[in-house]
Formats: C-alpha cells, structure tokens, sequence
C-alpha cells in the first residue's frame, strides 16, 4: 500500500497547488519535511532551508485546519514525506484520519503540541492547541522539530532549530512590548472563538469571552450565547471583538450591534498566516501583525 501512494505522490504532488513549498536549500540534499499548517511551515520552513533539504505546507494560508480535508494528493504528499510535523492536541481535526492512516503506512508523524506543555481550556481536561500564541512555546517547539528532524537528518537540523528558536525568543520581546503598551485595565480579549488563552497567559491579557465558546470553528453558538456574550461586552466596557481574518463577521458585526455602544471588529490572524504580502505571512510577522491590530484597538 505504501508503494502505491508513493506512485501516486510521484506523479501528482508537482501539481499540488495547494501545498505550496518553501525554497530549497542551496545543496538539494536532505530531508523531505512536510507541515500541517502554515504557522508550523514557517518555523520548519526556516530550518530545513538553513539544514539543507525541501520543506512545503499542507493546510493552504487562509485555510481552517479544523475541518481541511485533504485530497488524494494530499495524502499521497503526507506519505511520501520523510517526516510530517503536525501541530496535534485535535487542531486537524479534518486530517485526524489521514495522519492516522498515513504513520500505518510506515509515514513518519510527529506532533509538537503535547510535548510543550499545553494548557487546557478553562473548566475542562482538553488541551488547547493554540500554543503558538505563546512565543516561547512556539521557540522551544522548534528545538523540539530540530531534535526530530536531527534524527533523521543530521545534526545541522539541530543547529539550524536553535538559531530558529532564538529568533522567535528576540521577536518575542517586541510583542511582548506592544501588547503591554495597553494599559493594564484595558487587556481585555473577546474573540471569534477560544483561541486566545494562551497569549492571554503569555501576556497579561483577559479573556471576557468568545461568540463560539469553543476551541474549534466548527462549533455554533445560540442565540442565547450571543445575548449573554453582548451583555459582558456591555458590562466590561469592552471596545473591540477580535474576529479571524479567514471566517465571515456576521457573528462578530452581530453582537457588536447588540451592545448599546459602538464596538469595533477588528480582524487577526488566527488558525492560519496571511497570504504572501500581508504582513502576516512568516510566523513572527504574524504574530507582530496580531500584537499591533490588539493593540491599537484596545489602547484607548
């Protein structure tokens, strides 16, 4: 079986535009490293082209891993890959299948979120899987990836996270600095959905609540959730309701019409980077796009 999808892969993965791939390294050699998401492609995109290798991207930007559903390409890609590198803890939750399907076929699967001590969402054992909102999470996943991808590869992997995760540590300084340049009583976070927690932990922030009270998009909130969400925003005097980028606003421009004040919608990048040029398209520029947008809204 394993043979089959690696013909299939041969032949349709150059035509995938869905995956695009990062640049290869000078040398052409070394390993094949596949991503889910693009948050993850960024970071291991950076270290396989300093190591010396091909690195490309599941999950399209602006695409929602909770519910992608790979292609028949696509799943030939995940298993003709060296290693796929998986955010997990059920954020591809379209792909759950597919990964399980593909580490059968002897496909190497590793998953960073349970390794970085995720937390869980408020009142429940189930662990959030929006680690990345936490810079220091996000720099010591990628020394966990250099450690994998070293396994496999060579030490230069190794080396190559290091360097990564050092970035990602220095960038984290100045987001840290916009996001405290709100003042204290005004770190208050409503949000499309839960997604928040972590940068809400990393930050100081508040997290009053979210129009899907759930982890995932793919929940519904009632019409009896959206008055009481209102009903908070009125009484914390919140400014702003943070949407995703990549999702409708009806919800958001809902609630913020039932507010009795006027209450701004302010997009940010959530499940997935922005598209080439946006400012958002590399981790840390994403995360520094998120910082600014939360700040100048909240700052007053």
């Amino acid at each position: 079986m394993r043979a089959a999808w690696l013909l299939i892969g041969a032949l349709t993965l150059a035509g995938c535009s869905s995956s695009p791939a990062a640049p290869e390294a000078a040398d052409g050699t070394g390993l094949s490293v596949l991503t889910t998401t693009t948050i993850l492609g960024s970071v291991v995109g950076d270290i396989v082209t300093c190591a010396g290798g091909t690195a490309s991207t599941l999950i399209p930007a602006g695409a929602d891993p909770h519910d992608f559903a790979p292609s028949s390409e696509q799943l030939a890609a995940v298993v003709k890959a060296d290693v796929v590198i998986a955010n997990g803890l059920g954020l591809e939750g379209g792909l759950a299948d597919a990964l399980t399907s593909a580490k059968a076929d002897g496909a190497t699967v590793f998953e960073v979120g349970p390794l970085v001590q995720p937390r869980d969402f408020p009142g429940t054992t189930t662990p959030d899987p929006h680690f990345w909102f936490d810079m220091s999470r996000m720099a010591t996943a990628a020394e966990l990836i250099g450690d994998e991808l070293a396994s496999k590869g060579g030490e230069q992997y190794r080396t190559c996270a290091a360097t990564e995760a050092e970035r990602i540590r220095t960038a984290q300084v100045g987001v840290a600095s916009t996001l405290a340049s709100v003042p204290a009583a005004r770190r208050v976070l409503v949000t499309d959905h839960d997604a928040f927690g972590y940068l809400a932990d990393a930050y100081g922030y508040r997290i009053a609540g979210a129009i899907i009270p759930s982890g995932t998009t793919l929940a519904a909130p009632s019409s009896s959730d959206l008055a009481a969400l209102a009903k908070v925003i009125a009484d914390t005097k919140v400014d702003a309701i943070f949407a995703n980028s990549n999702s409708p606003q009806v919800l958001a421009d809902a609630v913020a019409s039932e507010v009795g004040y006027p209450v701004t919608v302010v997009d940010l990048y959530v499940d997935s980077l922005g598209e080439p040029g946006s400012g958002a398209d590399t981790y840390i520029g994403y995360l520094q796009t998120d910082a600014s947008r939360i700040a100048k809204a909240l700052a007053g």
